[in-house]
């Protein structure tokens, strides 16, 4: 009898799907004949559900959706995810550029419900690299529904790994891992019921997290005597970057000019560059001043049981003696300390990439850098050892080869269209070559001009072309 053949693998096969990985299958889906699959363990699509906070609104412009920036006309964009929802004209109305968070979430669970290469409740449990007899070598994918248990292997010719981030507990505050009553932003809305009582509350953290949560309590604890305290590190609660030229860093011109730099310099950048990727929203900002301002009409602004300091390090933390929290702080500029009490705290203290346990198997064949960490190329592939061929692309974790656009969602699109032309080995989305008007390479030198033998009589000079001056656009890239 013979034995049934087995199935042919995926071209390509993603772990994880947030965004980024969803956008990959978004523009995967047009193309004919590629073969995808997306696992995610959780049962549905879930995106910073902790962090969907009324009235809450996303930094980045609705197009940077899905598939927009690619292809703007592909079915899976938000504006024909608009027409299916009967929102055309209610957005239109609206007039407001960035979206409410809860709106983009529902909008990707909407892609993620009817995508077919999605599947949600499949956990990718192992990652080998291998090859059955008279087969080429594939990855081989060990996949187990969470809902039943049941087991099951699968082979790919690539991987996009679209784990996301995991939220970042400082080393600080391990005197409170565990405590009820400390936390991460990540968790605020399923833990923020367990605020309930606190008479003194502490937010850590200047970036736009920090921030929402701050205003959250201030607008759920107007007038009822609760201390709300906001505390961090930062000298300053500078806004985010928002200027327009400001913004061509997430561009991919930024991206290449980025990449080419010395490994030590991308990480100084990356680290000083905190103002673009990091800080809070100008209007968050604003809406927390308005607040406090009305808050206080008719009465001394010190009566206010509101704290905002700046400039302020947590070096480390426990539980108090009578209950409550100890925060021992260090003021940066004038290196004074002092003890905190303070009956709970919110951690906004932002995320990390995680390498996946489901990738330990494949740990070997992989080329880290000195730090640990992926070597990743201009196509997000990451560099592997000559035993292993199979492409492995990475979503979200080369924010040390990349630069400051690697988190942000209005680059989603373009990284998914590289990584598709890469896998395909063709141009299956068009991609342009120019992105910003700034030029971040400083200019290449023209090449000196040749000095010229003993001039001949005058009517017998020729008139030489004048040489061309080099364009911005000439030096990009280089």
């Amino acid at each position: 009898m013979d034995t049934p053949a087995s199935p042919p693998p995926y071209d390509l096969l993603g772990v994880g799907i947030g965004p980024f990985n969803l956008s990959l299958a978004a523009l995967a889906d047009a193309v004919p004949g590629l073969r995808t699959l997306f696992c995610d363990q959780r049962p549905e699509f879930r995106w910073h559900h902790g962090m969907l906070v009324d009235g809450a609104r996303m930094q980045v412009p609705f197009l940077a959706d899905l598939v927009s920036l690619v292809d703007p006309t592909n079915p899976w964009s938000f504006l024909n995810y608009l027409r299916e929802q009967d929102r055309l004209f209610p957005f239109y109305f609206a007039e407001r550029f960035q979206l409410p968070r809860r709106e983009y979430d529902h909008y990707c669970r909407w892609a993620a419900e009817r995508l077919a290469n999605c599947r949600f409740g499949t956990e990718v449990t192992a990652l080998h690299w291998a090859a059955a007899p008279g087969e080429d070598p594939c990855y081989r994918v060990e996949l187990t529904d969470t809902a039943t248990g049941r087991r099951s292997t699968v082979r790919a010719r690539n991987l996009a790994l679209g784990v996301g981030t995991r939220p970042v507990l400082p080393e600080a505050f391990a005197g409170l891992a565990g405590h009820p009553r400390a936390f991460h932003s990540a968790d605020y809305l399923d833990r923020r019921a367990d605020l309930a009582g606190a008479r003194d509350i502490t937010v850590v953290g200047s970036g736009q997290s920090g921030a929402e949560v701050f205003l959250d309590l201030l607008r759920r604890h107007e007038g009822d005597g609760v201390r709300l305290r906001w505390l961090t590190r930062t000298r300053a609660l500078a806004p985010m970057e928002y200027s327009k030229l400001g913004l061509e860093h997430f561009t991919p011109d930024y991206t290449r000019y980025f990449h080419g730099l010395p490994g030590p310099v991308r990480d100084a950048l990356v680290t000083a560059q905190w103002q673009l990727h990091k800080a809070a929203s100008a209007e968050t900002l604003a809406e927390i001043h308005d607040h406090l301002y009305e808050r206080t009409i008719g009465r001394p602004i010190d009566t206010a049981p509101v704290e905002i300091t700046p400039g302020t390090a947590v070096t480390d933390t426990r539980p108090g003696p009578c209950g409550g929290l100890e925060l021992h702080c260090r003021h940066t500029d004038s290196g004074a300390e002092h003890l905190l009490r303070t009956d709970a705290v919110v951690l906004a203290t932002g995320y990390r990439a995680a390498r996946p346990a489901a990738l330990e198997p494949l740990a070997d064949l992989i080329d880290w850098d000195e730090a640990g960490r992926y070597r990743v190329d201009l196509d997000h592939r990451v560099a592997t050892r000559p035993g292993l061929t199979g492409g492995l692309y990475v979503q979200n974790a080369e924010l040390h080869t990349h630069g400051v656009g690697t988190p942000d969602l209005g680059l989603g699109a373009h990284r998914a269209a590289v990584i598709l032309n890469a896998v395909t080995g063709r141009t299956v989305h068009r991609l342009p070559d120019r992105t910003a008007w700034t030029g971040f390479a400083p200019p290449v030198p023209a090449p000196p001009v040749p000095s010229s033998p003993v001039p001949a009589p005058l009517e017998q000079t020729p008139v030489l072309p004048r040489p061309q001056e080099l364009t911005r656009a000439a030096t990009v890239g280089r």
